[in-house]
């Protein structure tokens, strides 16, 4: 068999079916990497970094020999690691790539190939991976429906319920690992780098895009967002469009919310609370900051979450009506979200 070179466009086509071994080093992969891609690195980070020193100090030869050294005693273990891989994807095909399509991915591949698996290699490596990811946001365009509504309306368990029910979803917290506001980490592992989140977000547009174009789907739900959800900030170009896309905002009473916000933080420790409220101090106001730390202090959770709420739904107003958007505002008679993501289905047509 030979190695077959593919561009970017056709190995994230291939990726759809067979696995992807990204060779690089554990740091580079942790950094980043394509979405659904193994770990599979030739080198550790140690090892890489003497090879690299030996390239840049003495010679590509010089470096191409440690690098063998390394290389060959790992041979039979990555041969049974990638028929592992290939016998829980039932399927005898392997996409690899390294950084730049380079020394790393060609030894791989030489290797996999030899024992009899079917090797795509990618031209350009992640590099070229990373330029598709930066330039599709500019070019992808989806038919949007930005479902909006103050803190604590139920946005994204409605969004939830809206996938559970057969429709197109994107979900931005999700993807971006954090719930958007100074309590958004809590309960979840720490939050994916600004690059991570963009390799994501762009492949699940892509497949979004997809969806769409192979089905009768005419929208895809999203959530209302600013820019910036927990330290990352969304593409510009894709924060254009969703700030472009017709607004749906879910008129939701203030009680209702307010026990919504009660059963979804209160449950974690007073210290984890105290530290989320001391980060918008600034924003908020040092007295109505220290009245909602005093209140939980005395264990009065309701009170806080209710000076906290007021707070954010001044600034969802400031935030969200800056841009020049339709929007819907939505009376609800039952707020649990099934009921919302019926009641929402049942009018999307409407929705123009």
């Amino acid at each position: 068999m030979a190695i077959k070179k593919v561009e970017i466009e056709d190995f994230l086509e291939l990726a759809l079916q067979h696995p992807v071994l990204d060779v690089r080093s554990p740091a580079e992969y942790l950094h980043a990497h394509i979405p659904a891609a193994h770990s599979f690195p030739l080198f550790s980070d140690e090892e890489r970094k003497v090879v690299g020193t030996s390239y840049k100090q003495v010679s590509r030869q010089d470096a191409i020999k440690i690098g063998l050294e390394y290389f060959g005693p790992k041979m039979r273990e990555m041969v049974e690691k990638a028929e592992e891989i290939t016998k829980n994807s039932n399927s005898k095909t392997l996409l690899i790539h390294c950084w730049r399509g380079g020394m790393r991915s060609a030894a791989i591949a030489w290797l996999m190939d030899l024992y009899g698996f079917d090797v795509y290699l990618l031209t350009s490596g992640y590099k070229a991976f990373r330029k598709w990811v930066l330039a599709y946001f500019e070019t992808c365009v989806l038919p949007m429906k930005v479902i909006g509504g103050y803190t604590g309306s139920g946005k994204t368990e409605v969004l939830l319920a809206l996938e559970v029910k057969g429709e197109l979803i994107i979900d931005l917290e999700g993807i971006a690992g954090h719930r958007g506001s100074a309590f958004g980490n809590l309960g979840l592992p720490e939050q994916a780098g600004v690059e991570q989140v963009e390799n994501s977000l762009a492949i699940h547009l892509k497949n979004i895009k997809q969806q769409i174009t192979d089905s009768s789907k005419k929208y895809v739900w999203v959530e209302d967002e600013s820019r910036r959800i927990g330290n990352i900030n969304l593409p510009e170009a894709f924060h254009r469009e969703l700030k472009k896309a017709t607004l749906i905002f879910l008129k939701v009473p203030f009680e209702v919310r307010l026990d919504n916000i009660v059963r979804v933080y209160g449950q974690f420790p007073a210290e984890r609370l105290e530290d989320s409220i001391m980060r918008i101090r600034k924003r908020m106001g040092n007295d109505q900051n220290s009245l909602a730390l005093n209140l939980l202090k005395d264990g009065n959770i309701k009170d806080c979450f209710e000076i906290l709420l007021k707070y954010y739904d001044k600034f969802y107003l400031k935030s969200s009506f800056q841009y020049e958007r339709e929007s819907k505002e939505i009376s609800l008679e039952k707020y649990e979200a099934e009921d919302i993501a019926d009641y929402l289905i049942s009018i999307k047509d409407q929705l123009s």
